[in-house]
């Protein structure tokens, strides 16, 4: 439809575009609800994927660890001389009193250059005259200008021991200056520079220990002058001022074996100890169980399974939004940031409200956190060998059921819950929770008197957890993939369809229009015929 003939009427008079912007009111609204439920399930979408995120971290992270007994054998080992060696146990280290010794640190081999004799440069003044200065080597001299018989002559530098060894050729060219000679050290795997102000090369190796060692040769420049003593490199030579220090490995002694290592680190036995300087004699290392780092391995995981709880409970309780639509943006005209922000977040924060999936994801979390499981339980090579009778006639006798509470781990009184909290766990004695923490701390007593079977109970709670929410992100014909607690192929479904929807009702609005502004035009035709015709019958009249 021409945009002329959607104008105001000429000769009606009329305001055709209000008219039929009235007329039409009904189907664009159809538009913009379409529109409106489009954003609001895009929103919905949004919020499951952050919340299926912090789902499947609990899953894939905490559970995932926590399901198996030796992340709860947490230890730690003090040395009574941290000033000669930092240690840290792992949790299959032993626990007990240790010996150590420190024969030897681990050293990098080391070379530092003799003095350079300052070269002689020739000066002439004004007069023309002519005087010798003795000035200082700088890294862009060519090395020719030490001794011209240097170009040609080839340095090998050998870097490591036996197979491993990379030998490497420097040839000296007559364009070679000092810091193109550093260069091609460090090209050969060595650390070198040249430092003009104390006129030396200094090399050492990249790494500490025998096997990382280097050892430089080449050959001569006359009779008694080797090309290294002309660079300062020649160690061999008394009194060149040539230093070497040999690379060196660390050696330790612990409970009387001895163990050495290319660095001053070593891993020995669950130990990883870091060997600081040398010792006169024996120090001690003493390894026991680091209740501490227990304790706070449950109390992180009880703490992200109460931020996930209460945020799923928010969510699906929520007060509903059924009043608030999609704020259209003339209304965002008249309001500030923080109100749109605020009525938007009351309708993403419903989206969830009464959902079926979210239901079912927090019922299965709620059951388990209350169930009770077995301490001493049988191994599953003992479980082949018996019948499920006598399974269970076996724990019947022998097991010994614990829960949570048994912990001092427990959910508040109903009536003292906050909203939306009434599935979060308190653990008692717990300093940071004012709820529990003058209550006796089960927790920490438990970890002492029984480390084994409070590992073994968290093992099997964190077990269980983990089993139901891998049933639950199981690979179905439904979701898109696996690791998704929501039907997202679904939601996809429907935000297509809404799309869809859309520009079938955006097409049927606009047929609408012109349906109407055909109309309106055929009557200004109408109007415009029936004018002319009225102005001649005039005109013949005389009027």
């Amino acid at each position: 439809m021409s945009d002329l003939l959607r104008m105001t009427g000429m000769y009606s008079g009329m305001d055709t575009q209000s008219i039929v912007t009235q007329l039409v009111e009904a189907r664009s609204k159809k538009v913009d609800t379409l529109k409106n439920e489009q954003t609001k399930l895009e929103w919905k979408q949004n919020v499951w994927q952050d919340l299926n995120s912090k789902i499947y971290s609990l899953y894939s992270g905490t559970l995932s660890k926590l399901r198996l007994t030796s992340a709860y054998s947490k230890k730690s080992t003090v040395s009574s001389d941290t000033t000669k060696a930092t240690i840290v146990a792992s949790d299959s280290a032993v626990n007990g009193t240790q010996t150590l010794k420190i024969n030897h640190l681990a050293k990098s081999g080391y070379l530092t250059g003799a003095e350079l004799a300052k070269k002689k440069k020739t000066e002439t003044d004004e007069d023309g005259n002519e005087t010798v200065k003795e000035v200082d080597w700088t890294g862009d001299d060519k090395l020719s200008e030490m001794n011209s018989a240097l170009v040609g002559k080839t340095i090998n530098i050998t870097v490591g021991q036996g197979e491993d060894a990379k030998l490497t050729g420097i040839e000296i060219t007559n364009d070679m200056t000092i810091s193109g000679f550093v260069n091609k050290l460090k090209e050969a795997g060595v650390n070198a520079s040249f430092d003009e102000e104390n006129q030396r090369f200094f090399i050492s190796s990249t790494k500490t220990g025998k096997a990382n060692e280097f050892e430089l040769s080449a050959g001569k420049v006359g009779e008694n002058t080797s090309v290294l003593s002309v660079l300062g490199l020649d160690a061999t030579v008394k009194d060149s001022g040539c230093t070497r220090i040999k690379a060196q490995d660390a050696e330790i002694e612990l409970n009387g074996a001895t163990f050495t290592s290319d660095s001053n680190t070593f891993s020995v036995n669950g130990l990883t100890i870091n060997a600081l300087g040398e010792t006169d004699g024996e120090i001690s290392v003493v390894t026991s169980t680091d209740y501490e780092g227990v304790y706070d391995t449950i109390k992180d995981f009880i703490s992200e399974y109460n931020e996930l709880i209460v945020e799923m409970d928010k969510l699906y309780n929520a007060d509903s939004a059924r009043d608030y639509d999609v704020l259209s943006d003339e209304e965002k005209e008249s309001m500030t940031d923080d109100e749109i922000e605020k009525w938007e977040d009351k309708i993403k924060g419903s989206l969830l409200r009464k959902d079926g999936n979210l239901s079912s994801v927090m019922n299965a979390l709620k059951s388990t956190m209350m169930e009770g499981f077995y301490l001493n339980n049988l191994t599953d090579k003992e479980k082949e060998s018996m019948s499920e009778a006598e399974i269970e006639k076996w724990y019947a006798d022998n097991g010994k059921k614990r829960y949570l509470s048994d912990f001092g781990i427990k959910t508040k009184n109903y009536f003292d819950c906050e909203e939306n909290e009434h599935y979060a766990y308190h653990i008692d004695g717990d300093e940071d929770d004012e709820y529990s923490s003058t209550n006796q701390d089960k927790l920490k007593a438990a970890i002492a008197a029984d480390p084994e079977g409070t590992a073994e109970f968290f093992a099997s709670l964190c077990k269980k957890l983990y089993s139901k929410l891998d049933e639950t992100m199981g690979e179905t014909t439904t979701y898109s993939s696996i690791y998704k607690v929501y039907n997202d192929k679904q939601l996809k479904k429907d935000y297509d369809n809404y799309t869809k929807k859309i520009k079938e009702a955006e097409q049927e609005l606009s047929d609408y229009e012109d349906k109407w502004y055909d109309k309106f035009a055929a009557m200004e035709v109408a109007l415009s015929k029936l004018q002319s015709n009225s102005s001649a019958v005039t005109s013949m009249l005389g009027m």
